[in-house]
């Protein structure tokens, strides 16, 4: 098994910082290995922790008294120069309850509320994202979504555009547009369920 031998923490930010390791491979080589992280320093690494603490959230949710319509961001990401389809998101804040964080994310992204759907963890815990460049690890809540878009709440840095999309605009999307990984498995399923979507999200049976 490949092992670090050291961290080194090569930029300092608020959002995201770069970390350089030192590692020994399995046939004893030692090279350099470059992870972009969330942590705000070595000792937060989940690397060094172990621990799967949501840095972000995304949220599935379904919009319209048909709940036939599912709520997307047409967002400009600056490492594409362009824009992309993803579910609305945002990140955790320290002490933050993943939910809460759905909660005020959805809201100013799109305008609009979200009530949330209460879930088994299996549906919602933490899962990596592109683990070979990060260590990033986002949960997915769901809900339902009312009220009417509106853009004013999203900050001067981004610049997104609130999509209520049906099955044949998904279509459209998925065959035409760029779409984030995670959002575009989650609208194959939009697109081949059946009465409400979200009907999948189960409780946690009480033992």
């Amino acid at each position: 098994m490949d092992r670090i031998t050291k961290i080194i923490q090569e930029t300092h930010h608020r959002f995201l910082n770069l970390f350089c390791m030192d590692v020994r491979h399995r046939n004893g080589e030692a090279s350099e290995y470059y992870v972009a992280s969330r942590a705000k320093s070595a000792d937060d690494l989940k690397a060094v922790t172990h621990r799967n603490d949501p840095d972000g959230v995304s949220i599935y949710s379904v919009y319209g008294e048909q709940k036939d319509q599912v709520v997307l961001v047409k967002q400009y990401r600056y490492p594409l120069g362009d824009y992309v389809y993803e579910f609305p998101a945002g990140l955790v804040e320290p002490g933050e309850a993943m939910t809460d964080a759905a909660v005020r994310e959805f809201h100013e992204e799109t305008g609009l509320h979200l009530q949330v759907i209460p879930a088994d963890d299996m549906y919602t815990k933490p899962r990596f994202t592109t683990v070979g460049m990060t260590d990033e690890a986002c949960g997915m809540v769901y809900g339902y979504a009312s009220g009417v878009p509106d853009n004013r709440f999203e900050e001067s840095s981004e610049d997104i555009q609130v999509v209520l999309a049906d099955k044949k605009e998904v279509r459209r999307i998925l065959k035409e547009e760029n779409v984030a990984m995670m959002c575009a498995y989650m609208l194959l399923h939009f697109l081949k369920s059946e009465g409400d979507p979200l009907g999948f999200v189960e409780m946690q049976e009480k033992r």
